[in-house]
């Protein structure tokens, strides 16, 4: 093997896994003697101690483990503290708007609504910052409440929750039949040969839409 070509793996290696990697577990993957793999370390050491680049290797104890330079960590914070842009799918939006509408609500009632499991869709909109907890209800089990919060007004250009549209009743029973049809369709399988979804996350497809 080429240097280059184990310059390139080695920094691929160290790039994906993170963490140190022992010089013994490199030379086993690359299949070379470890003091092959060491010189080869020892000169990417020194290639990434030009300004230019922005990360370097060190070494731990016999591992190696690729690590952003110290001069960058300000900017890196910059990044970390600016506000994230999420973008919702179709699915998260029929979640969050169950929420908006019912809330304080409990999963097992968005679910109920849904007709599917809305794990994922939950914790991505609290992850968001878009609904929170809100105690929890007094009934066995003690199930958790979700409700919208002061970030949800701000996004969507709300007062407060007495400024949502007005919910056309004809148009959600609509919606209703279609999801039902929809979620019949599901059990009674396709020719596709898709999996029918039971429990568990559900698949979030459709077009999203940017906060």
């Amino acid at each position: 093997m080429q240097k280059s070509e184990m310059k390139s793996i080695i920094e691929a290696v160290l790039f994906t896994m993170g963490d140190a990697v022992e010089l013994k577990v490199l030379a086993g993957a690359l299949e070379a003697d470890p003091s092959e793999v060491k010189s080869v370390i020892d000169e990417m050491i020194a290639e990434k101690a030009a300004p230019e680049s922005g990360t370097e290797i060190i070494e731990l104890d016999g591992s190696y483990q690729m690590c952003t330079k110290k001069q960058a960590y300000e900017y890196l914070i910059k990044i970390v503290q600016m506000p994230k842009n999420y973008r919702l799918t179709d699915v998260q939006l029929e979640t969050l708007s169950i929420i908006a509408y019912k809330q304080p609500v409990t999963k097992g009632e968005i679910e109920k609504i849904r007709g599917v499991a809305s794990d994922h869709a939950v914790n991505r909109l609290l992850e968001a910052g878009l609904i929170e907890e809100k105690g929890r209800l007094s009934t066995p089990g003690r199930p958790m409440l979700f409700a919208t919060t002061q970030e949800f007004l701000r996004r969507f250009g709300l007062k407060n929750t007495e400024d949502l549209p007005d919910v056309n009743t004809e148009r959600v029973e609509t919606f209703k039949m279609e999801a039902e049809e929809e979620i019949g369709y599901r059990l009674d399988g396709d020719e596709t040969g898709d999996s029918v979804i039971l429990k568990g996350d559900e698949p979030e497809v459709g077009e999203t839409q940017d906060l």
